[in-house]
């Protein structure tokens, strides 16, 4: 028997969604990136009664308690959250705390790993089944959207990232991404969106993105994610503000990293935080360099990340029988 569980899981990108029409009986799926940082990392032993602490210790609380319920009603943990990928900045930071736990709860307890099952208990597939799909095998990953019995919407392709391609995040630290009742008002309130734009949507993904990713071809990956990130950010601007970025210091840094040489840009889910993907570590350095004191200028941070092609890191350390 496992004596503590150990899980390391990392930030993703939500590159878009598919389909806010539902026409076809299926609606939203999406387009994601597992990124190498940041990360929410945690640790579950035993305990006579449950104890949480760290960064997120409320939320993991609360989620660890309901993980405990549907899988170990008569178990109790002790909880350490030891990093936590930043909340409403866009990078599933809700969704992977919850796969964590639950994850180590499983681990911990010697059950079968689930993340779609752990997805649909802890409520974090209402929308968007990236989260899961993510965290079971990183890479890049499409879904398929809801359909009327969807419990997690399902995982219908994935990709492997080219480990030479850079990713620069662009944060705003003064800025939040709607969540909570905001983001449900919102989803509730914007029309639906028109059939021929889905179908460009889902027509970029199949027939530019994926394949350029097959390839390993930057410029065609690049102008499918622009192109979708257009269309989307177009949708979502009359909940943004009037923008297709939620921080107008972002979308002007965005900017000129397309200016410069980057392609793929836009907003990852509600932001505040900005991408943009480049060709080498050595064409992220130089933008990194060429755009640092606008950065600091404009109160933002301007970091180079690369994809991870796994999922989360899930370890065991047993006991030892005498």
């Amino acid at each position: 028997m496992s004596a503590q569980a150990s899980v390391t899981a990392t930030a993703r990108l939500h590159l878009g969604f598919l389909d806010m029409n539902g026409g076809l009986g299926r609606k939203f799926g999406g387009l994601g990136l597992s990124l190498d940082s940041p990360a929410t990392r945690l640790t579950l032993t035993r305990a006579p009664a449950n104890r949480v602490e760290g960064p997120e210790s409320e939320r993991a609380a609360r989620l660890l308690e309901k993980a405990q319920a549907a899988l170990t009603p008569d178990a109790r943990h002790s909880l350490v959250v030891h990093e936590a990928i930043p909340a409403h900045s866009g990078f599933g930071s809700g969704t992977q705390l919850a796969l964590a736990v639950a994850a180590a709860l499983r681990r911990l307890e010697d059950l079968p790993h689930d993340p779609a099952a752990d997805a649909a208990m802890t409520s974090r597939g209402a929308r968007s089944g990236l989260g899961a799909g993510l965290f079971a095998t990183g890479g890049v990953v499409v879904d398929g959207g809801r359909g009327p019995q969807t419990k997690t919407p399902p995982v219908i392709a994935r990709a492997e990232f080219p480990e030479d391609w850079r990713v620069l995040l662009v944060s705003d630290p003064t800025a939040v991404g709607l969540h909570g009742s905001d983001e449900r008002e919102a989803f509730a309130t914007l029309p639906p969106l028109s059939e021929a734009a889905s179908g460009e949507l889902c027509r970029l993904v199949l027939m530019q993105a994926l394949p350029a990713l097959a390839e390993r071809e930057l410029a065609p990956f690049g102008a499918a994610v622009t192109r979708i990130q257009e269309i989307v950010g177009d949708y979502f601007a009359p909940a943004q503000g009037g923008r297709r970025y939620t921080s107008a210091k972002v979308e002007q840094l965005v900017a000129g990293l397309l200016a410069e040489g980057a392609t793929g840009v836009g907003q990852t889910s509600w932001g505040p935080t900005g991408f943009a993907f480049v060709e080498s570590e050595a064409a992220a350095r130089r933008l990194v360099e060429r755009f640092a004191a606008a950065a600091r200028a404009q109160e933002l941070a301007l970091t180079i990340h690369s994809g991870l092609n796994r999922g989360a890191r899930i370890e065991a350390v047993y006991a030892r029988i005498a």
